[in-house]
C-alpha cells in the first residue's frame, strides 16, 4: 500500500502541526512529510515534548532535521511540558496534567487566534497527551481544523528507524471525529476569550448547572400544580408524608396521592428510565433546587 495524504489543496490558509512528542521522533517528520504532500502550506510545526531522557534524544533528531533545511521555510518550535515545578518528566498527578493541558491549550489557541488551520498528530508520546489534545481540540478547533493519528504499516516500535518513508511503504493520515464546541454557535466565541483551560472547564461547569437548574425550574413550575410544588417541597426538607401533612392541614392519605402523581411526572420528566423512581431520587433531585430558591429569596 502507498503513502495517503491528507486533502490540503482547497484550503489556502496557512496551517501549522502540533505533535505530541514520545520516543519515536518519525511520528513528526513523516506526519509532517504527509501533510506537505497533501499539499497543505505548513508554516511552523509546535513539538509538545516532556523531560523524559528519550524524549528530549528523539526531539534533537527532530531538530537536527529542521537544521539541515529539510523543510525549508518551516519553522520548528520546541514547547515543554513544565509546572511551577519545572519541567514535567511524566504525568502521575493532577498538577501535572493539568500542566500538559495548559500547554496545549495555550498552543492551539495561539495558533487559532492567529489564523492557522491546526493540525494536530496525537500519536506520538503517552497515550494521555493524546486524550488531552482532544479535550483541546473539542474546546477549540473550528471547521477547518484535523486531528490525525498516523499509522505506519508493519512498524512495530523498536524497529529501524526511518524519518522519511519513500513511496511504496504503507503510511496514512486517519482522521480522529470531533465534536466541535464552536459547532454549538455562540459558545465557540465565549470560549476562546478564556486564556486558561482550568477557566474554559469552570465556565463549562457553572453553563451545565444553570441548565440543570433552569430544568429542574419547568418541572417544578410547569409540571406540577401549585399543590404537589407545595408537598414536593416539604418532603425535599425532609418531612415524612405525616408531617407534610399536619404542615398542609390535609390528610396524610391525600399527601401519599399527591406524591404518587409527582412521581409518574418525574418519571416521564427524566425519560422513562430504567428502576424506581421514588422519594429518595426525587429529594436528591430537587432538594438543591429548593435550597438555591430560598437562599435567593
Amino acid at each position: 500500500m502507498g503513502q495517503s495524504s491528507p486533502p490540503g489543496k482547497r484550503n489556502r490558509r496557512t496551517a501549522a502541526l502540533v505533535a505530541t512528542l514520545g520516543v519515536e521522533p518519525q511520528v513528526v517528520t513523516i506526519t509532517l512529510d504527509l501533510l506537505l504532500a497533501g499539499g497543505w502550506t505548513i508554516g511552523e510545526t509546535v513539538v509538545i515534548y516532556t523531560k523524559t531522557p528519550r524524549v528530549q534524544e528523539a526531539l534533537v533528531i527532530i531538530e537536527e532535521e529542521f537544521k539541515r533545511e529539510a523543510y525549508p521555510g518551516i519553522k520548528l518550535r520546541a514547547v515543554a511540558v513544565a509546572s511551577a515545578e519545572g519541567m514535567t518528566g511524566d504525568f502521575c498527578t493532577d498538577e501535572e496534567l493539568q500542566s500538559l493541558l495548559r500547554v496545549l491549550y495555550t498552543e492551539v489557541r495561539h495558533l487559532r487566534q492567529a489564523g492557522r488551520v491546526v493540525h494536530l498528530c496525537v500519536s506520538g508520546g503517552r497515550k494521555v497527551m493524546g486524550i488531552m489534545g482532544m479535550v483541546v481540540a473539542q474546546l477549540l478547533f473550528g471547521p477547518d481544523d484535523y486531528v490525525w493519528h498516523l499509522i505506519t504499516e508493519g512498524w512495530q516500535p523498536g524497529a529501524g528507524r526511518q524519518l522519511h518513508l519513500p513511496p511504496d511503504k504503507g503510511v496514512w493520515l486517519v482522521p480522529v471525529p470531533v465534536l466541535r464546541w464552536n459547532e454549538a454557535g455562540m459558545l465557540m466565541q465565549a470560549v476562546a476569550e478564556l486564556k486558561d483551560p482550568a477557566e474554559v472547564m469552570a465556565w463549562q461547569e457553572k453553563l451545565s448547572r444553570a441548565s440543570r437548574v433552569k430544568r429542574q425550574r419547568e418541572f417544578i413550575e410547569r409540571w406540577l400544580t401549585r399543590a404537589e410544588r407545595e408537598v414536593v417541597r416539604l418532603a425535599c426538607q425532609g418531612m415524612d408524608n405525616a408531617a407534610i401533612a399536619g404542615a398542609l392541614y390535609k390528610r396524610e392519605q391525600t399527601v401519599a396521592n399527591q406524591l404518587r402523581g409527582v412521581y409518574e411526572k418525574f418519571r416521564e420528566w427524566l425519560g422513562y428510565p430504567e428502576g424506581n423512581v421514588d422519594r429518595h431520587r426525587l429529594i436528591a433531585e430537587f432538594a438543591p433546587y429548593f435550597t438555591l430558591v430560598e437562599e435567593a429569596k
